[in-house]
């Protein structure tokens, strides 16, 4: 039975909508997909590297985008900007706090947000507005987290909790949901909508 740092996630979804290249692709084999998140400044710069690190075809040229954060719903259609725009208008900015580390069993090295009820309400109302969408290709339920990482031979939950300590907790503050579109060589940021206060 999984503990509550553990959560059963396929390989492929998981990568898919963290960024990372999926299990046996080459840049550019993997089609591209919307993803509605929130992003997480404090942590931006150590994600891009670990982003470059993967597959640097996933690093944005775009300053904005948002390599550090927290998906609220992936596939998110990309022309559905009305839809992400009444999810962000009926629901209020929360702060959040980062500094757990844990790992998914298969692999993915992440940082729980606490509290993450409003990271829940947003992908409820997400779902809601878009019943015909299936988070992570409906291989399972999302679980609110932020990627660091995947274990390998050279990393694990230990060397990922010691090379992002200097970094938490980390204090977040969802204003605004962000959807975006990952594709090798070309994740951009599609728009940018407040949430009210």
């Amino acid at each position: 039975m999984a503990d509550q740092d553990t959560y059963r996630t396929p390989r492929l979804a998981r990568a898919a909508a963290s960024g990372f290249s999926h299990e046996g692709s080459t840049s550019g084999t993997w089609p591209g997909h919307g993803v509605l998140l929130v992003g997480v400044p404090a942590l931006e710069g150590w994600v891009r590297e670990r982003t470059a690190f993967h597959d640097a075809s996933f690093v944005s040229e775009e300053p904005a985008f948002p390599h550090a954060h927290v998906t609220v719903l992936a596939p998110f259609p990309p022309d559905a900007l009305d839809r992400a725009a009444a999810i962000a208008a009926t629901t209020a900015a929360f702060d959040f706090t980062l500094s757990r580390v844990a790992a998914f069993p298969d692999g993915t090295i992440h940082l729980v947000p606490e509290p993450d009820a409003g990271f829940r309400a947003l992908t409820d109302a997400a779902r809601r507005l878009l019943p015909e969408v299936q988070p992570y290709w409906g291989r399972f339920e999302p679980v609110p987290h932020l990627t660091l990482d995947r274990i390998g031979p050279d990393t694990g939950v230990d060397s990922t909790r010691a090379s992002v300590a200097g970094l938490l907790p980390a204090y977040g503050r969802a204003e605004d949901l962000v959807l975006t579109w990952w594709e090798s060589g070309a994740c951009r940021v599609l728009g940018r909508f407040p949430l009210s206060s």
